[in-house]
């Protein structure tokens, strides 16, 4: 009697171990039951918005479900990426971030969410290297000259970007440390009137993401004297890496990667890493992305993970040795 009752029990443990382990694969078959949501921490129309709306509609016709965009910027993306963290994971909410992601590790030193411990990586879909944009007037034309210039002229050089903190601050900020230069920063609320600053001649330097200066450069409002590459972009053939020009390994770049909340099932953070990185090589996405600037990359989350800790490392060391603060 009792070995026949442990025997049936036995084996009733084992066969509630079996429905555990089908279990996340029973929900990633029934997944996506609903409309899935892409958070978006910043206005519409710019580089993260454009890029999420790009793949989400690619998304959502592989899987057979609408992928929605939410719009929740503020507090340099901040308020949006701690809508992700604290979302159910049931796979149905993701998060698009860039760069200031990985920096706010550094620039925030209370965040109302753990980056490591509430959010999971699931894939870089692309990165968009930073290009240098000079005003026409401004007594350099390259990156060499730049250099020189500012090493002559301490403080003469006035460069502008998109706010504290941004990549387009950070990076400038490193490429002061690298060429033992001083060059004034003024921050603006956006990457629009520092632009518009710069083709006026009250700043003279301005790295920011290709999307916004192709047009401007291809234009002649602007001269674009270098890219934070180890290549050339495809929209810009003609610009000139900083490596070219005497910079050894400097980059710099923001990008865009999807999040979701701490929780969500593997195999649905797999399933979506897979299919957005069949998106980013479809021809008319790649296209599309290209004509940005944009790099596609479409990773694995383990390899998305990795390229975040190596961000915040080195924006978090630029950070520090420039005293860079939010005041």
């Amino acid at each position: 009697m009792t070995a026949h009752f442990t025997r049936r029990r036995f084996h009733g443990l084992l066969g509630a171990g079996a429905a555990a382990l089908a279990a996340p694969q029973a929900l990633a078959q029934a997944w996506p039951s609903k409309p899935i949501r892409f958070i978006v921490p910043y206005t519409p129309g710019g580089f993260t918005d454009v890029t999420a709306r790009l793949i989400a509609q690619k998304l959502g016709e592989r899987l057979g479900q609408v992928v929605t965009i939410e719009n929740k910027p503020g507090s340099n993306s901040i308020v949006g990426v701690d809508a992700v963290a604290k979302a159910a994971p049931d796979g149905q909410t993701f998060g698009v971030v860039i760069a200031a992601f990985a920096a706010n590790t550094t620039l925030y030193p209370k965040l109302p969410y753990d980056p490591k411990k509430d959010l999971l990586a699931v894939s870089l879909i692309g990165q968009s290297p930073l290009v240098a944009a000079v005003n026409n007037n401004a007594p350099f034309k390259s990156v060499s000259e730049l250099v020189d210039f500012a090493r002559k002229n301490p403080g003469k050089v006035s460069f502008g970007s998109s706010g504290n903190g941004s990549a387009a601050h950070l990076t400038t900020e490193y490429l002061k440390a690298v060429t033992k230069t001083f060059m004034v920063h003024i921050p603006y609320r956006g990457a629009a009137p520092a632009l518009a600053d710069l083709m006026g001649g009250q700043i003279e330097l301005f790295l920011d993401a290709a999307s916004g200066l192709i047009q401007p450069g291809k234009s002649g409002k602007v001269r674009l004297i270098g890219v934070a590459s180890d290549k050339r972009l495809a929209a810009l053939p003609e610009v000139p890496t900083f490596i070219e020009q005497g910079l050894a390994g400097f980059t710099g770049s923001t990008w865009a990667g999807i999040l979701a909340p701490a929780g969500t099932p593997r195999e649905i953070v797999k399933r979506v890493a897979d299919e957005v990185a069949k998106i980013v090589r479809l021809d008319d996405v790649k296209a599309k992305l290209d004509a940005m600037g944009t790099v596609p990359v479409g990773s694995t989350p383990e390899e998305f993970s990795a390229f975040i800790a190596t961000e915040t490392s080195k924006w978090g060391k630029v950070i520090r040795d420039a005293k860079v603060t939010l005041d």
